[in-house]
C-alpha cells in the first residue's frame, strides 16, 4: 500500500510538469522560468533519487527519476531558446 501511495504522488509529481514542457518545447517560450530555481530542484530530485536507491524504494526511484528528466528537459530547452540554438 505505501508503494502505491508513493508511485501515484509520483504520477501526479510528473503531470504537474507537463504544462512547462509543453510552454517551452512547443511554444518555444522560456518567459517565468528560473533556471536556478530549476537548478535546485533538479539537485533535490538527485538527491532524492540517491534516497530512494539506498533506502530500496521504487516509488521513490522511479518517480524521482521520471521528474529529473521533467525538470532536465525544461532546462535544456531553456537554455536551446536562450542561446539562439532553437529555432
Amino acid at each position: 500500500m505505501l508503494e502505491i501511495i508513493g508511485f501515484s504522488a509520483g504520477v501526479l509529481g510528473i503531470i504537474a510538469w507537463i504544462p512547462q514542457v509543453k510552454t517551452v518545447w512547443i511554444e518555444k517560450r522560456h518567459d517565468g522560468v528560473s533556471l536556478p530555481t530549476f537548478a535546485v530542484v533538479a539537485l533535490a530530485l538527485t538527491l532524492w533519487l540517491i534516497y530512494g536507491i539506498i533506502d530500496g524504494s521504487n516509488a521513490i526511484i522511479y518517480s524521482n527519476l521520471a521528474a529529473l528528466l521533467m525538470i532536465l528537459s525544461v532546462i535544456i530547452g531553456v537554455v536551446k531558446i536562450r542561446t539562439g540554438l532553437d529555432p
